[in-house]
């Protein structure tokens, strides 16, 4: 059986918290933004994001982005 955008998530589940990073980085917001968004420092934005994209494979933050969003979950 092939995956399909609209099936539901089959890759690691990402959390609540790292889907609100990848949301804002969406909307075009730069890291230092993000935490200022989320309550976080900057180092831990960059975690996360670096977590990301490791559990997803991705080598770019804008992949982690178009994955979530080819998927409908930001």
């Amino acid at each position: 059986m092939t995956a399909t955008l609209d099936q539901p998530l089959r890759a690691p589940d990402l959390a609540a918290e790292e889907l609100a990073v990848l949301a804002l980085l969406a909307d075009g917001l730069p890291i230092d933004a993000v935490a200022r968004r989320l309550n976080l420092s900057n180092r831990t934005v960059q975690r996360r994001i670096r977590r990301i994209c490791d559990r997803l494979a991705v080598h770019a933050p804008i992949q982690a982005v178009v994955w979530a969003a080819r998927r409908r979950l930001i």
